[in-house]
């Protein structure tokens, strides 16, 4: 198994995002990816022992992916600590996770794998629950109003607007996405 080029790596396991995306978690192979990828038949199978390995490495690269750069940070570092400064950063939010279009949707293929598969269950739920914790100690520290409860409503909120965002892009305008993130706001967070 090759596991010396890490640039090859991240390559396979980011076709494998698209092909998640795109065919769901039955159309993931070695050689889908392969494909994909744009590499000789034979190469994701050098680099991954097993197709668990690669749905669990395809995980969590999507999350490696949705981490905000350092310009992004010190921009909602530097924003206001009131809740219409909070919402101008839920917007954001929404806005570059639904922007990695192909990465929440197989974040969706991989969730619903993980309901036949304990073991990638058993990692993703390590993943969000850690994930669900780090933005709670941000947000707690950051000064920004409300509590660990208004984070994880939010978070759950928001989640779902996201889906319906991905999947259903015209229940909602997008001018309704924005007012509805502003209420979500407004009403969950009360201090």
């Amino acid at each position: 198994m090759v596991r010396s080029n890490p640039q090859r790596r991240a390559a396979l396991v980011d076709a494998a995002i698209e092909v998640l995306a795109q065919e769901g978690a039955r159309g993931l192979t070695f050689r889908s990816v392969d494909t994909e990828a744009g590499v000789p038949p034979g190469t994701a199978s050098n680099y991954f022992a097993n197709r668990d390995e690669l749905l669990t490495q395809a995980g969590a690269r999507v999350y490696e992916r949705l981490v905000p750069d350092d310009e992004t940070i010190a921009r909602q570092r530097a924003a206001g600590r009131d809740r219409v400064a909070y919402a101008g950063l839920m917007r954001e939010l929404v806005g570059r996770v639904s922007g990695f279009r192909s990465g929440y949707l197989a974040l969706l293929e991989l969730r619903l794998e993980a309901t036949r598969r304990p073991e990638l269950r058993k990692i993703l739920t390590e993943r969000v629950r850690a994930d669900l914790d780090a933005n709670v100690t941000y947000h707690l520290g950051s000064g920004l109003p409300g509590d660990a409860t208004a984070v994880q409503l939010l978070y759950l909120a928001l989640n779902w607007l996201i889906v319906e965002q991905l999947t259903l892009p015209d229940v909602l305008s997008p001018a309704e996405r924005e007012r509805l993130v502003t209420a979500a706001v407004e009403r969950i967070v009360t201090e």
